[in-house]
């Protein structure tokens, strides 16, 4: 079996191109001084361990001996993670939004030996096919080109990296007003599909944060509508194929308009992102279903996404068996013999027929109401929930011994964060002491792994941590350290995230467009220094960078935090109004900053009652910190947010907003009064 330099990598989706008949490289500095020497333009593909049409891509031409001599003698050939390198990712995504108007994975670009793209797609078939020309002639061709017309080479390149260079500098400064929310709201709900829920048609993504912005607009602007249609978004994702009805969890998109037929794939990511939203979903509403999903979305992750060592792996694949989707789908034949007498209720609520409502099988999903069922079989709607529950755990048992689908274990810094915060926001509403313990032993193993000297690294697979952190990855793990912080405010936590944010003011802030850079002062140099501003299915660097700032400010009053927080918002809100769609993050920054943060301070939490209607409220502009004991908060008094504050025998909550705070407070009337 042949074995080519990806051997020596750590990323599970390298590593599944290791024997290739590709001679493939990582992005590094023998292979890109391998093309200089040998004059050769680049092949570079990026892709990711779960991606589907990665595979595929693979399997028809990389796989192939043919090809595979012809890109070898011609060509030095690059695999990239974008996972692990999402500057590398996001400098060569642009450019094929600049050529072709879409992006993707894999993505295929030809590239000078100085990194200059002349070339640009997403998956090519092998062969000339549908009007698309083939890998294979693509490849004699730009070999052709290189050889014979340089000049014409030389000429696009520069035209590509003149665009890229433009695509850099996003600034229309406005002022932050309340105009800004209100346009940003009524262009999202245009986008709105009323009647499943979700933005835009198929396929249709999750989009938390956006959904987030219309729960804190219907509070700010007392306009219920915005509310009801991002409940009716929870409900319809619930009820569908896109959440795994009996293991937990969310699929990657829905394939339709319906949220019924995933992109089997499961992503850290989403399952972080989301159980945020039904966390809000049922402060709002106070409706258990809610709290459902929420619980079984995070109870899958610490079932099947955690390490031993308390990280969180990366992604499940979509296929198993070489099939997309046969992990999760089922023949009613085969429900049937699992589950006896039982079957017919459990297919009755899980909509199971003989014919199945995708490719012959059934993908487990919910039309009907449990007092339906309850009716149709003359049996209370607690019977139903019982037999329901019982059933999901046999199959549950009996698919988790199918052939599973491939798990990508690497442990990424900013999705690990992005958990965290879902495992602290899960522990606010359940009180589940397991959800926190989670957050704070990940907290532990970042510091313990993923820390080099001052500076945070990215990955982690094998023991081995590499590659500097990303903008992402500080403020995400910024951002969880406030959040476990408010719930244990151990002063560890606060230190280490001011640490952090001044470190990220000092390596990543550019003060002349007032934005942060994705990479520090002391990254490898690429062809441009990339920036992330588009909030899409990972909110952007520089929303979250906005975000954690403007909640340093509130703890330390440090005047530099309020001022990068303010510059951003501004660089960036006008067109966060008008494409409302890719800032949902930076729109919740904005709301906030806007309505000005209140902050409350519960001292001594014995009166659980009291603590638990407080962290029950939906109050999405606030920063509730609960102190536990007096030694805690003679730790804290150094930092301005707790100055003043005694500890008292009683439970009591303090409630300050535009710099001036309450008496201690002591019944739920009193408190509420002050908000």
């Amino acid at each position: 079996m042949v074995e080519n330099n990806l051997i020596h990598e750590t990323s599970p989706y390298l590593l599944q191109h290791a024997n290739n008949p590709v001679d493939w490289y990582g992005w590094n500095d023998d292979a890109l001084k391998k093309a200089k020497d040998e004059n050769k333009p680049i092949f570079l593909s990026i892709g990711y361990s779960s991606c589907h049409w990665c595979h595929v891509m693979a399997h028809e031409s990389f796989e192939n001996d043919e090809v595979a001599k012809f890109m070898n003698e011609n060509f030095v050939n690059i695999k990239v993670d974008r996972e692990e390198r999402p500057d590398i990712d996001d400098i060569y995504q642009k450019v094929c939004q600049i050529a072709t108007g879409q992006g993707g994975w894999p993505l295929s670009i030809f590239l000078t030996p100085d990194q200059k793209p002349f070339y640009v797609g997403t998956y090519f078939p092998v062969l000339d096919s549908y009007g698309r020309p083939g890998f294979g002639s693509i490849c004699r061709q730009l070999s052709q080109a290189w050889k014979e017309k340089p000049k014409d080479i030389e000429k696009s390149a520069e035209n590509f990296l003149e665009a890229l260079n433009k695509t850099e500098k996003v600034s229309i400064p406005s002022k932050l007003e309340k105009a800004i929310l209100d346009e940003a709201a009524m262009n999202l709900f245009q986008l709105g599909d009323s009647t499943y829920g979700g933005f835009g048609s198929a396929p249709k993504f999750p989009n938390a944060a956006n959904v987030s912005f219309l729960f804190r607009y219907a509070k700010m602007s007392g306009l219920s509508k915005f509310t009801e249609f991002g409940l009716k978004t929870l409900k319809k994702m619930a009820n569908g194929g896109i959440f795994d009805q009996i293991g937990g969890g969310f699929h990657r998109y829905s394939t339709d308009a319906k949220w019924l037929v995933p992109h089997f794939e499961k992503m850290l990511y989403d399952n972080a992102l989301i159980p945020v939203n039904y966390a809000e979903a049922f402060q709002i509403t106070k409706d258990p279903s809610y709290l459902d999903v929420l619980k079984k979305t995070l109870d899958f992750v610490l079932r099947e996404m955690t390490s031993p060592d308390g990280g969180f792996y990366s992604a499940y694949d979509a296929d198993s068996e070489g099939v997309e989707g046969k992990y999760y789908v089922w023949k009613k034949s085969e429900i049937k013999e699992i589950l006896g007498d039982d079957a017919d209720i459990f297919c009755l609520f899980y909509d199971v027929t003989d014919g199945g409502n995708w490719e012959g099988n059934n993908i487990l999903c919910n039309n009907l109401n449990i007092s339906t069922v309850a009716f149709n079989f003359g049996i209370t709607e607690d019977k139903v929930r019982e037999i329901l529950q019982i059933c999901s755990k046999k199959l549950l048992d009996v698919r988790s011994k199918r052939i599973a689908p491939g798990l990508d274990d690497k442990i990424l810094v900013s999705w690990n964060s992005l958990m965290i915060t879902a495992f602290a926001k899960g522990h606010r509403v359940t009180n589940d002491t397991r959800y926190l313990d989670a957050a704070k032993t990940c907290i532990s193993f970042i510091e313990n792994n993923l820390f080099s000297g001052e500076k945070l690294l990215r990955t982690y697979k094998n023991k081995t941590a590499k590659i500097d952190g990303y903008l992402e990855d500080y403020s995400y793990f910024v951002n969880c350290l406030l959040d476990v912080f408010e719930i244990d405010p151990n002063p560890k936590y606060l230190q280490l995230a001011l640490k952090l944010g001044r470190h990220l003011v000092d390596h990543f802030w550019d003060s002349e467009n007032n934005n942060f850079f994705m990479t520090s002062d002391n990254h490898e140099k690429l062809i441009i220094r990339p920036k992330s501003n588009y909030d899409l299915s990972l909110p952007s660097g520089n929303s979250v960078s906005a975000f954690v700032m403007l909640r340093l400010f509130h703890f330390s009053q440090e005047q530099q935090f309020l001022e990068i927080t303010t510059k951003i918002m501004e660089s960036q809100a006008q067109m966060a109004a008008e494409n409302p769609f890719g800032f949902g993050h930076l729109l919740n920054t904005i709301s906030i900053y806007l309505e000005k943060p209140v902050e409350i301070t519960i001292i001594n939490p014995e009166n659980s009652q009291l603590c638990k209607s407080i962290l029950l409220e939906y109050l999405p502009n606030s920063i509730v910190v609960t102190v536990q004991n007096s030694e805690q908060l003679s730790a804290l008094t150094q930092y301005p947010f707790f100055t003043g504050k005694s500890f008292e025998e009683k439970t009591s909550a303090f409630v300050c907003k535009n710099f001036t705070c309450s008496l201690p407070l002591h019944t739920l009337d009193e408190i509420n009064s002050q908000l």
